[in-house]
């Protein structure tokens, strides 16, 4: 059986979308009159979704919390003994998700057709990235499919739950900034002009700070909106220019440098690194073919070349942790553990300590840097409103002495 994507109408002539089962598409035409609805397009899901390869550009894509989803899914269902296809159909009929229930079914379908799994996950590399197909052709391989697609949830799991605390601890600064940012604007812009001007028109002689602060308002509300579209066009050029590779890599160079921003940077792929490595290597892909793999999940593009140099040492022979070693970029700490690993014969168990530490590292990286930054931001706003305040108080003071 094949998937369709269909459109129908119902008895109410609203447009219902989805996607079903069947020998042919006469016989999914003939199931929808059943329900009571009108077909007006049905086709192959395979067919739809990879026309003019807009389906694996764009609409392939698989959110990281959907694939993490299915693959504990499948990894229950394979290791109770269902059978691969019947196990895909079950996870498609699970999931909510018109364009996930797609991929699966159109995957079922594939295998129905005599393909691997992982052949069949190849269709669509934007939903299952190398690292999963790649890990999945190992259990295949091997005949340790359900313990391959267990390791593989676990993975899933772990990495969707490591973004997801990366997020959480970034809202909150980010907020921060902006709404720091939106009071001083505001107090500077109109609430600090209106009551100096009253002390002008008194005539009377305004303090510095009072004046500095005059001046600082004057500008922010003659050229603040110039500087925020300023900004604004900053933001778009620089986005533009990083899709330039050139100028991407330069500064991924630079961002490993950086003072406070290199140590978030290279934990952060070195983390990524050491845990897809671990997970190939424990599912009996080759080192080479690892490295290669995990040097592709890096987000930092002069990290990844040196990733690469290190894979091309290794294929040459060299040891691993020397290879790592020489990129001068991966801790200390994850480069003995290696050595330690390549020496005893237990390199894939130390690859999952390294990647469990680097994981703990980063989480830790992460905590410190927001509960750094939180204060901060209180402090310098409290120091900006007190300012403010000063200015606009010592006027006041002023003409009470005269009073007096």
């Amino acid at each position: 059986m094949a998937a369709f994507d269909y459109k129908a109408l119902d008895a109410k002539g609203r447009q219902q979308k989805g996607v079903m089962e069947g020998d042919s598409a006469r016989q999914v035409r003939q199931q929808l009159r059943d329900k009571g609805l009108t077909p007006l397009e049905v086709e192959p899901a395979a067919e739809k979704q990879n026309r003019a390869g807009a389906f694996r550009r764009q609409g392939g894509r698989m959110s990281a919390a959907a694939l993490a989803l299915i693959t504990r899914q499948l990894s229950t269902l394979i290791q109770s003994g269902i059978p691969i296809e019947e196990s895909l159909g079950a996870v498609s009929a699970q999931t909510e998700s018109d364009k996930v229930r797609s991929i699966m079914l159109a995957v079922r379908s594939r295998v129905l057709e005599g393909y691997s799994l992982a052949d069949s996950l190849s269709e669509f590399p934007n939903a299952f990235p190398e690292l999963y197909r790649s890990t999945v052709a190992a259990g295949e391989h091997a005949g340790h499919l359900d313990l391959v697609l267990n390791r593989l949830a676990d993975y899933t799991e772990q990495r969707q739950a490591s973004r997801q605390k990366i997020q959480l601890a970034a809202i909150y600064p980010i907020i921060l900034t902006f709404v720091c940012i939106g009071i001083v604007g505001f107090l500077l812009g109109y609430v600090v002009p209106d009551i100096i001007k009253v002390f002008i028109n008194n005539g009377q002689k305004l303090p510095m700070l009072t004046e500095v602060m005059l001046t600082l308002s004057d500008w922010v509300v003659n050229y603040g909106l110039f500087v925020v579209i300023l900004l604004v066009a900053g933001g778009f050029g620089f986005k533009y220019m990083m899709t330039k590779p050139a100028f991407r890599l330069q500064v991924h160079r630079q961002m490993l440098y950086l003072p406070f921003l290199k140590k978030m940077v290279r934990g952060t792929n070195t983390a990524r690194f050491a845990s897809t490595l671990s997970i190939l290597n424990s599912s009996g892909v080759p080192l080479v073919e690892a490295l290669r793999i995990s040097a592709e999940v890096l987000s930092n593009q002069y990290l990844k070349q040196k990733v690469a140099d290190a894979s091309q040492k290794v294929r040459e022979g060299a040891s691993l942790y020397k290879s790592l070693e020489q990129t001068g970029y991966f801790p200390p700490m994850m480069i003995h553990m290696i050595a330690s690993g390549e020496a005893s014969g237990e390199l894939g168990e130390m690859l999952e300590r390294t990647a469990r530490n680097q994981e703990t590292d980063l989480q830790g990286q992460i905590a410190t840097l927001v509960g750094l930054f939180e204060p901060f931001m209180l402090l310098f706003m409290g120091a900006v409103v007190l300012i403010i305040v000063m200015a606009i108080m010592l006027p006041i003071l002023s003409m009470s002495n005269i009073v007096g």
